[in-house]
Order: C-alpha cells, then sequence, then structure tokens
C-alpha cells in the first residue's frame, strides 16, 4: 500500500482526497501518479479487503475501484462505500466491461464506469467532476446546517415557562400544511418565528416568501400578492409575478395582515379556498400550493368586531394561533438571549469580548423593554460595536438605558427617600423580591445577580417566606 500527498497551503482548501483499489499494483500506482499530477491526494490498495479496511478507517471523497477482484469485487467496495462513506463518489473501472456490469454498477450508486485502457485525460475530467460533485453536495449540507442554525427552532431563544409553551407548538405544527396566525407586540420575534416554521417544514428547500401588508397601498399590496398582466393599469409595461407563484411549493408569510384592505381580504380568502390566484387585469386562474403564516400586532377580534377585519378571513388564517409573550413577561429569558446576541455580535464585528458586566446585567434586567427581543437585540449590537475593553459594561450602554427614559411601573420605583430608616433585613426582604422578579423567579439567575450562592437564596427565600 502506498500513499502520497501533496503540501497544502494554510488558506487554501484541502485537496480532494482518492482511493485506488485495484488488484493491479502497477496500474493503480500509475493511477495514483497521473491524480497526483492533477493536484489529488492519493491512497492505493492492491485487493478489496484492503480497500475495504481503508474505506471504514479513512475519509475520501472520491473512490476508484476495479470491478473484477478477489474476495471483494467492485461491486462489493461500491456498497461498502455507499454505508460507510456515502458522500463519497465511487467510479468502476475494469478491461471487462459488459453493458449489464455498467448498469447494475449505475443502479446502486457509482459515479462513473471507465473501461481498461485507461484514457488519462477521461480519467483526470471523471475524477475531477466527481471530486466537485462532493464539494457541491458538503457546500449545501452547510448552507442548510447554518440555516438550520439561523432560522431553526435553535433560533428562538428563551428558557421561561412561555418560551418553552411556544417552542413545544412549533415542533407539533411545523410538519403540517396548516395556516397558523402569529400573534405578539412589535419586536417580539414573529418573523422569525415563521421562518422556523418553514425551516423545519417539508416546504423547507422552497422558497420563504415574506410580505409586509401595512408597507403598500391597495392597488400596490394587490399587485404583490397576485402579479399582474401588462396593461393592467398606468406603468404595468409587462407580466409580473406575485407573491403567491413566486412561493408555489413554499411558504408565503403576511406580516401585519390586519392592515390589509378589506378589498384585498375578500381576494386573500378567495385564495385560501381555491387555491388560485388571478393576476391583475387578467380573467385567467392560476393554480398555486402555498402554506400561508400571518403575523399581527392588532387585537383581530376587536378588528373583526369592528367590521375592519372579515370573519370568515380570521377564522382562515388562525387554523392555529401563536401568541409570543413580550420581554417583559419573560425577565428570566433576558440573561440567555442577551449571551446569545453578544456571541452573535462578536463574531459579526470581529470584536474578542468575554462577557458581559454584573452592573450592565441589573441595568438590562431591570430595563422593561418597549421594543422586545428586536431592542435587546439592537442595544447588544450597539454595546459590542463600541466597547473597547472585551466586557460590555456601564460605559458601553446606549443613552436609552443610561437615562432610563422610558416609563415604569410605580411598583418598580424605589425611591431612595423611602430605604432611608428601614432596617437592614427588610431592605434585604426587598430587593431579594425584586430581583426575584425582575428574573421571573430564576433563583439560579437571581443569585448570580444579588452575589449570592443559591443555597444562600433558597434559604433567605424561606426565611422571608417570598
Amino acid at each position: 500500500m502506498v500513499a502520497a500527498e501533496k503540501g497544502r497551503g494554510n488558506d487554501r482548501p484541502s485537496p480532494p482526497r482518492v482511493l485506488i483499489i485495484d488488484n493491479d499494483r502497477a496500474h493503480a500506482e500509475t493511477v495514483a501518479e497521473v491524480l497526483q499530477r492533477a493536484g489529488f491526494v492519493c491512497t492505493t490498495a492492491a485487493s478489496g479487503p484492503d480497500g475495504a479496511r481503508l474505506i471504514r478507517d479513512g475519509e475520501f471523497d472520491v473512490i476508484i475501484t476495479d470491478l473484477v477482484m478477489n474476495d471483494i469485487d467492485g461491486l462489493g467496495i461500491l456498497s461498502i462505500a455507499k454505508e460507510e462513506q456515502p458522500e463519497a463518489e465511487v467510479i468502476l473501472i475494469t478491461g471487462h466491461g459488459t453493458i449489464q456490469s455498467a448498469v447494475t454498477a449505475m443502479s446502486r450508486g457509482a459515479f462513473n464506469y471507465l473501461l481498461k485502457p485507461l484514457d488519462l485525460s477521461q480519467l483526470r475530467a471523471v475524477t475531477e467532476k466527481a471530486a466537485e460533485n462532493v464539494v457541491l453536495r458538503r457546500t449545501n449540507l452547510e448552507l442548510h446546517r447554518r440555516l438550520d442554525e439561523k432560522f431553526g427552532f435553535e433560533g428562538v431563544i428563551g428558557d421561561s415557562p412561555q418560551m418553552r409553551d411556544v417552542l413545544e407548538k412549533l415542533k407539533r405544527i411545523a410538519p403540517t400544511n396548516a395556516t397558523v396566525l402569529i400573534l405578539g407586540e412589535t419586536g417580539t420575534g414573529k418573523e422569525l418565528v415563521a421562518q422556523a416554521i418553514h425551516q423545519n417544514s417539508p416546504r423547507k428547500n422552497k422558497p420563504f416568501v415574506a410580505l409586509n401588508c401595512a408597507a403598500l397601498s391597495e392597488n400596490i399590496l394587490e399587485s404583490e400578492l397576485f402579479g399582474h398582466v401588462k396593461g393592467a393599469f398606468t406603468d404595468a409595461c409587462s407580466d409580473r409575478v406575485g407573491k403567491f407563484e413566486y412561493a408555489h411549493g413554499g411558504t408565503l408569510f403576511l406580516d401585519e395582515v390586519g392592515d390589509m384592505p378589506i378589498a384585498t381580504q375578500i381576494k386573500l380568502l378567495r385564495v385560501l379556498e381555491n387555491g388560485e390566484i388571478t393576476r391583475v387585469g387578467s380573467n385567467e386562474p392560476i393554480k398555486v400550493n402555498v402554506r400561508v403564516l400571518s403575523a399581527t400586532n392588532q387585537n383581530i377580534e376587536e378588528a373583526v368586531q369592528a367590521g375592519r377585519f372579515r370573519a370568515d378571513l380570521y377564522h382562515r388564517l388562525k387554523v392555529i394561533t401563536i401568541r409570543l409573550p413580550s420581554l417583559a413577561e419573560r425577565p428570566g429569558d433576558i440573561p440567555v438571549l442577551t449571551d446569545h446576541f453578544v456571541r452573535m455580535f462578536a463574531k459579526k464585528h470581529g470584536k474578542q469580548i468575554r462577557g458581559v458586566s454584573p452592573a450592565a446585567r441589573r441595568v438590562l434586567q431591570s430595563y422593561r423593554w418597549p421594543g422586545n427581543v428586536r431592542q435587546l437585540r439592537n442595544v447588544i449590537e450597539s454595546m459590542a460595536v463600541v466597547d473597547f475593553d472585551g466586557v460590555l459594561d456601564l460605559d458601553d450602554l446606549p443613552e436609552e438605558l443610561v437615562d432610563r427614559s422610558t416609563p415604569v411601573d410605580t411598583h418598580d420605583r424605589v425611591s431612595l427617600a423611602n430605604l432611608v430608616g428601614k432596617p437592614l433585613e427588610e431592605l434585604e426582604r426587598l430587593f431579594i423580591a425584586e430581583t426575584l422578579r425582575a428574573t421571573g423567579g430564576n433563583r439560579e439567575e437571581a443569585a448570580r445577580l444579588l452575589g449570592i450562592g443559591e443555597r444562600t437564596l433558597y434559604r433567605k427565600i424561606k426565611e422571608y417566606e417570598l
């Protein structure tokens, strides 16, 4: 067995790895020499069993094997390769080629089938194509992994009971085709949830198309949704595909659907009932297969009662309803969201950030976050950009948090004058109670913020009957 490897630079991708298996050792080494000159890293094996062992023990991008060998033949090697290294491409070579053996090899997943004596230029071309296929496949897998990381359930951050309920519901509904209405205040992450539903559904390899219904006039909104034909209106110079057609086979996310004009609501209802759209200015129906997800920050039931939103469309859109809690409703998630955004923006902006100071954490924890998760995300990005010492601290906070200009509930106000003269025991009880409230009852986080151990906190909770 002979192994050869070209030197590889640190800034360049690794050259493709090729395993050559042939009972004729001289022929295997000749093939290796030809491919090494083309930039491949080659390993040879002089028997089927040796080749099978290398496949089980090593990693290869392309496996080139003779078809007729003792003990384990080329089809046996192909079978082992598909089981042990399914990403690798297998090329079979033989001097005893028949149409039947070629059909068998290709039907079992061989990349190509070459006859001896080999045309060396053809060998190089086929091997290069096989290696390109492997790289492309791995690139696509990595892309899907990144998308899963960005838009999968891992992207819906939170460990509070409210968010655990949301995640559990998402896992149940994502594989279905049900329409989903996502409710929540501005900045709670409604589009992120819609992307997570799509990314974890059978439609994940088809388009995800988002449209904000509040940002467009009635005529433009209908053109965006259903498309138009040439001459349908002024400036309609050519036919245009709408969002429904573009999202065919995938998912359409209608943000701020509560702001959709009544006339457009009627047309949307017809699409949901019939699975057909008609372009503006046309009479020809077009079949579409689209899953519709929608979202609003309005009280949609009040809009129905007031006649601003059609009841029949509302019930069509809300086969499943997901309500996202505001950040103020789940303060226990602030620390985990903070750490997530710190990692994200440290990487994005190339900063070395070791963490967040306790003082800054206390400010982040006590703030009311009227802009919800989106506001927290923007604040952490701002802090990461201006930081210079590797620790996000009070000096990195934006003015909105330093000034504490956002109104807070009166029960959040603890003036110094009201504390003067009170027993230390009462002050301790007050601060522990407020910290527990701010962390949503998360004792581990409360103990960390207070600078005491969890056992001590547990004892104090019992002592003060909190």
